[in-house]
């Protein structure tokens, strides 16, 4: 047990010194992710062919595959989805506009969250505390993109990992008072050699860059690493918008879904 304790002092503190060192000279870095989720079509997609199924995939390939850049400081980052074009209609995904996470600032040392977004032409400014995530520390290593990740695990209640998005069986459940909690299980792989508690999504806390994270039925990985970017970045919180709690907001979301749907009932019955 002394020896890996050793081993792993000498492997982990030049990466630490040298962050030390970036830190006096305004450190900051840049990581690209891309996620990939997997479709499900629950009980009606046994009734769909093969050929149904791959044209439903390509019109939900907005939604399946997205790339994000997370920049950050020591404290600091700013997570941000990049807007893609529908392949197939030429436009954006207005409908899942709606229900995408927006900009997401986090401050890991004031334990703060600042999320901005848009929900029909409202704009919203969503300022929480971070998450908490009590992680499970692996000893499983992996190599990606040439850095040395370790393994930890974690588990979430499923609705605080999409607080701001929205189905219509989450609109059931409120309605029927069903407070079942649905749970997700959480796979990270982080790196020690960028030594900061940051990671994409609502994931951080970890005591290195997150490289990889898997949760329900997507995965995000990194593709790219820049320290200390040529084009710095403002690593700022969003400003803008109706400043509202998690909770709150999400109530919100159900409040103008069911609004929205019990219009649209009105209408068909007239």
């Amino acid at each position: 047990m002394k020896k890996i304790t050793v081993l792993l002092v000498f492997l982990v503190l030049p990466y630490i010194l040298s962050f030390t060192a970036a830190e006096t000279q305004d450190f900051q870095g840049k990581a690209y992710y891309f996620s990939k989720s997997k479709m499900e079509l629950g009980s009606w997609g046994a009734r769909m062919s093969e050929a149904q199924k791959k044209q439903i995939k390509a019109r939900l390939k907005n939604r399946l595959e997205k790339t994000y850049v997370l920049s950050f400081n020591t404290n600091e980052s700013l997570f941000t989805e990049e807007v893609k074009v529908d392949a197939i209609s030429g436009a954006t995904d207005s409908w899942g506009a709606n229900f995408s996470r927006g900009k997401q600032y986090k401050n890991v040392a004031d334990n703060a969250l600042v999320q901005a977004q848009e929900f029909y032409g409202k704009r919203f400014l969503v300022k929480d505390a971070l998450q908490p995530i009590e992680w499970k520390m692996g000893s499983e290593t992996k190599q990606i993109g040439g850095y040395t990740c370790f393994k930890a695990t974690a588990v979430l209640p499923t609705t605080e990992l999409q607080w701001f998005n929205f189905s219509w069986n989450d609109l059931r459940k409120s309605q029927t008072g069903n407070d079942d909690i649905e749970l997700t299980e959480i796979e990270a792989w982080y790196t020690l050699q960028i030594p900061v508690k940051h990671g994409p999504a609502e994931f951080w806390g970890l005591p290195g860059l997150i490289l990889e994270v898997s949760a329900g039925n997507t995965t995000m990985l990194c593709s790219e690493i820049v320290i200390n970017p040529k084009e710095r970045r403002e690593i700022a919180p969003p400003d803008k918008g109706k400043i509202i709690t998690k909770k709150d907001y999400r109530t919100t979301i159900i409040e103008k879904m069911t609004e929205m749907r019990d219009n649209r009932g009105r209408r068909r019955r007239s």
